[in-house]
């Protein structure tokens, strides 16, 4: 009996031993040469034909700058992106603790995003945190004054949007609103000149939401983005009130030459839509100089690169349609 299970021993551990791999595995590595991978890219680094960030200065935190975000939509719709329940009697403190925390953070981020952009300038001492935290206190006085701005643009979504049926649900699932409520909190910091963390909160939310605002974009109170996705509104935009943007739709510049990015930096390259203006889904308008009048209705499918006058319809001839109908048989 005992030799029947020493011979069972043997062969389940033969059969381990050819059915494992682990030599073959290993013998097929490709870790030895992993080194020669990371001497290439040290040179590139040492050459500066790449792009990195070795600095004993830190840069703005991607991550903390998305917080910065979320705290500040709290504070500005309360009550929705909260675990706690508010009510009257704890609301000041609630908003109080929020604020002072908004107020922290962006002070924090914000001085890095200062010292950072000064040393790639090889710029001198600029106070970085004194300057910081007089920007972050503005932004939070500013406050109140997006609150009201967001206010306007959702009644305009209500207005204007026979599907959406109360505030909450565009609070809680319009991405047009998502995507304007960075850009107002990014507007505010871009004109103050605060480097890059403008940019980073509204291409984070253009990640989120397919809807391209950049910061340094003009943008009157009550705009509206129905649906939203493919929205590009560029640099020098200029938007009045009122205005109603769909899907697919591009504010941009005419055709760029290769110096454009300093020959025509900080010049008027994006259209100005004056107040009440319509723009209907997949239409292209671009141009520095290009007008469309206040009350204009802009139809779907158009590439504009001229001004409108006010009160103009322009829309598209009624394309003509054929239908091949099978043979019966």
């Amino acid at each position: 009996m005992s030799t029947t299970k020493n011979l069972e021993n043997q062969l389940d551990i033969k059969f381990i031993a050819e059915a494992c791999d682990h030599q073959r595995v290993s013998a097929a590595s490709k870790h030895h040469l992993i080194p020669d991978v990371v001497k290439g890219l040290m040179k590139s680094w040492s050459t500066k034909e790449c792009y990195d960030h070795i600095s004993p200065v830190s840069i703005p935190s991607h991550r903390a700058i998305i917080d910065i975000i979320k705290q500040a939509r709290r504070i500005l719709f309360p009550g929705y992106f909260t675990s706690a329940s508010l009510h009257a009697s704890n609301l000041e403190y609630y908003i109080g603790k929020e604020t002072t925390e908004l107020y922290d953070k962006l002070c924090e981020q914000i001085t890095m995003a200062i010292r950072h952009n000064c040393r790639r300038q090889d710029r001198p001492c600029t106070n970085c945190e004194q300057s910081a935290s007089e920007m972050a206190y503005i932004l939070i006085t500013k406050l109140p004054d997006i609150a009201s701005l967001l206010a306007q643009d959702i009644r305009a979504t209500l207005e204007g949007d026979p599907a959406s049926k109360s505030p909450d649900e565009v609070i809680f699932s319009y991405p047009g609103l998502l995507a304007i409520t960075v850009y107002r909190l990014a507007h505010e910091l871009q004109k103050l000149e605060v480097p890059i963390i403008p940019r980073i909160m509204t291409e984070w939310a253009h990640g989120e939401t397919g809807i391209d605002i950049n910061p340094c974009a003009q943008i009157g109170p009550g705009l509206f983005i129905d649906h939203g996705t493919g929205v590009v509104i560029g640099e020098t935009t200029i938007i009045g009130k009122n205005v109603r943007l769909y899907q697919g739709v591009t504010l941009g510049a005419l055709s760029l030459p290769r110096d454009a990015g300093e020959s025509l930096r900080n010049k008027k390259r994006h259209p100005t839509l004056e107040d009440d203006v319509i723009v209907y889904s997949n239409t292209t308008i671009l141009g520095g100089d290009t007008v469309i009048g206040a009350g204009s209705v802009i139809g779907g499918n158009i590439w504009l690169t001229e001004s409108v006058s006010t009160g103009t319809k322009v829309l598209l001839r009624r394309p003509e349609l054929i239908y091949h109908n099978s043979p019966k048989t």
